[in-house]
């Protein structure tokens, strides 16, 4: 997915999340912001070796609610 957004998107400057480009799932348009799957995420640190609950806690206080800047990437909550 990153790969094709990047040949679409040559021009502009996109920031990514670290060690999740496994969880973009697509792109604001708008913002040319990348979009993440909460879900898809937590699936990567578990898979990392993360228990649920650490998986959890590390997510929603290192990577979630990081700001770094107007290009910082979306999150999509769909792990409800």
């Amino acid at each position: 997915m990153l790969d094709r957004i990047l040949e679409v998107f040559t021009e502009e400057e996109i920031l990514k999340a670290d060690g999740f480009d496994d969880a973009i799932i697509g792109i604001d348009s708008h913002s040319v912001r990348l979009i993440y799957s909460c879900r898809m995420a937590l699936d990567i640190l578990i898979k990392e070796g993360m228990s649920e609950y650490d998986a959890i806690e590390h997510f929603e206080y290192n990577v979630i609610n990081s700001y770094v800047g107007e290009k910082t990437p979306i999150w999509c909550v769909d792990n409800i």
